[in-house]
């Protein structure tokens, strides 16, 4: 079995590549800024492949924390880039967690290639992007960048866009806002799939990890209503123009991945009670 050492593992997506790829697990407990922390880990096993997924990822705490963002999402993986690079034992394979966030969000419908325009448009996508350079410019051996697309979980903070409209649903506030936007969301089983796909290739390079299907916002409003309450009548406030953020996912389709799920599975796996 493959010995796989894993950063970040207690999140949502952690949580789920653990349950849902068969590897060795090696989990990094400690703080992923601090190298010591890391070089004890690292030094102590000898990975066949390294998952880095350690960040701090809500963007409200980004906001209110960006120095600890900054330290945690980029900061801990330049250390960990510069352990790999400096240590006599190397993994055969990286894999860093990236976000769409890093992507120029447009303002017509065309699909997003991984050599589209980066222009964050939040404090998050910008520590994102900064770990992302980062790798491409210094690391030694294979690695993917995998920018992932929406995804949610029954897990996941009531910051996040779906467990946010669930809330509201549930409490009976039936005016939404800034919900004028198309995006495209993904199963987390599909993403653990997709990493599963990557590490098999040894994939080299920036792929997006998303389904391409084309999501308006509102559209998820009305299907969760319907879910959970069905007499509700919601109005919408568009208060902001509106924006496209759908991956094209062809690169990653070349390698014999596509994904399995759509919008309604993962309404209704999200709703499933804990």
């Amino acid at each position: 079995m493959f010995k796989c050492g894993i950063t970040g593992s207690s999140g949502v997506l952690g949580r789920q590549l653990i349950k849902n790829l068969n590897f060795k697990y090696f989990i990094f407990n400690g703080r992923i800024e601090k190298k010591k922390d890391l070089q004890k880990w690292y030094l102590k096993n000898k990975f066949d492949l390294v998952i880095h997924l350690a960040a701090i990822v809500p963007t409200y705490k980004v906001n209110k924390e960006y120095r600890k963002a900054i330290n945690v999402n980029f900061i801990g993986t330049k250390n960990l880039v510069d352990i790999i690079n400096t240590c006599e034992h190397k993994p055969k394979w990286f894999f860093f967690s990236s976000t769409s966030h890093v992507y120029k969000q447009k303002n017509n419908k065309r699909k997003i290639l991984e050599n589209s325009k980066t222009k964050p448009n939040s404090k998050y996508g910008f520590t994102k992007l900064l770990a992302e350079n980062y790798i491409k410019d210094n690391i030694k051996i294979n690695y993917s960048i995998g920018r992932i697309f929406s995804y949610t979980h029954i897990n996941q903070n009531k910051s996040f866009l779906i467990p946010s409209i669930k809330k509201k649903i549930k409490e009976k506030k039936l005016n939404l806002n800034n919900l004028n936007h198309y995006r495209d969301f993904i199963h987390v089983k599909d993403i653990c799939s997709a990493i599963n796909i990557l590490w098999k290739k040894r994939a080299l390079g920036t792929f997006n990890i998303g389904t391409s299907d084309i999501i308006y916002l509102k559209d998820i409003a009305l299907m969760m209503k319907k879910k959970i309450n069905k007499d509700l009548t919601l109005t919408f406030d568009d208060n902001k123009k509106s924006t496209f953020l759908v991956a094209n996912i062809q690169k990653i389709k070349k390698l014999g991945w596509k994904p399995k799920y759509k919008i309604n599975k993962i309404l209704n796996d999200f709703l499933k009670k804990k």
